[in-house]
């Protein structure tokens, strides 16, 4: 379970933040960076997740 909604939140959090960095205007090194960082809050928010629904 854990690595599942890791997986799932890595996946969310990056294309959410490229999809950011687009609607700013950045260029594809510029999405690329946001898209780093929306992936470690979405492992990290994915790891609480499975604490959560774990126990």
């Amino acid at each position: 379970m854990n690595k599942l909604c890791i997986f799932a939140g890595t996946t969310a959090a990056g294309y959410a933040f490229w999809w950011l960095g687009g609607l700013l205007g950045f260029e594809f090194f510029g999405c690329f960076l946001l898209s780093g960082v929306g992936s470690v809050i979405g492992v990290w928010a994915g790891w609480k997740v499975a604490q959560k629904l774990g126990g």
